[in-house]
């Protein structure tokens, strides 16, 4: 039985691998995705007081960023003052079940005393 490979095209268009990375990849993208699964609905100073030590600027660089990547649904409501809720997509919550894994990962092999 041949080993499947991570990526056919190391780093390539049609290397799954290296869209996952450059979806979710940076410091704050995955903090991101975190926090909004944690509560399902959070408002922008939910987040920003949330990851600790993320700036303005990166955070909604990131958000807008995962908006457009079809990983965050950004609802904008017409009240004064606007008030504007992130959710995850469907798309997004496909991918936490693998972020356990890699969480779990972390946990078995990076924890303190291993």
């Amino acid at each position: 039985m041949k080993k499947e490979s991570l990526c056919d095209s190391i780093g390539g268009k049609g290397c799954g691998l290296k869209q996952v990375i450059d979806l979710v990849g940076g410091k704050w993208k995955i903090m991101i995705l975190c926090v909004i699964n944690n509560q399902e609905v959070v408002r922008y100073g939910d987040l920003k007081r949330s990851i600790v030590g993320i700036t303005n600027t990166m955070l909604s660089n990131s958000l807008k960023d995962m908006v457009n990547d079809g990983l965050v649904v950004r609802t904008q409501y017409d009240e004064m003052p606007v008030r504007v809720e992130y959710s995850l997509t469907e798309k997004a919550k496909d991918l936490i079940p693998i972020l356990l894994e890699l969480k779990h990962w972390g946990e078995a092999y990076y924890n303190e005393g291993k």
